[in-house]
């Protein structure tokens, strides 16, 4: 699997990318526990590993792509061509991104990928993940 960087357009002109969503590329486990850093339409995948990860887990009504992207990560390298060879456009009032619930969404991602993984250090970083997420909701 590969993802790319990508331009985003918010009402028609470039917005500048904030620090914390700007790709990195050495361990996208850790670059996508907080948020999900890949965007859906920037990756390339073989059918071979969608299909083992079984694909998007489609009873999520958002973060979705989070599970997934998350579920790969733990046991597969993800690269990055940090090229922006996609358009990301926001701004419209349906985007998904804006929901206030989606912390809550990812936090019962985390936890079952945290019950499913075996390795400890992976396992370590979802935990203090769910703790920061916790500690900001109160």
């Amino acid at each position: 699997m590969s993802y790319t960087a990508e331009t985003w357009i918010r009402d028609g002109k470039n917005v500048t990318i904030p620090k914390k969503y700007r790709k990195i590329g050495e361990d996208a486990f850790v670059e996508n526990l907080s948020y999900c850093n890949i965007a859906p339409s920037s990756v390339m995948i073989c059918k071979d590993l969608l299909l083992e990860m079984e694909c998007f887990d489609e009873s999520l009504e958002v973060c979705e792509d989070y599970a997934l992207w998350l579920k790969i990560a733990s046991t597969h390298k993800i690269a990055l061509l940090n090229e922006k060879l996609i358009n990301k456009y926001a701004g419209h009032d349906e985007q998904l991104g804006f929901r206030k619930d989606m912390d809550i969404i990812r936090l019962q991602i985390l936890q079952r990928l945290a019950k499913k993984i075996k390795d400890k250090s992976k396992t370590l970083l979802i935990e203090n993940e769910i703790i920061a997420k916790i500690k900001a909701k109160h």
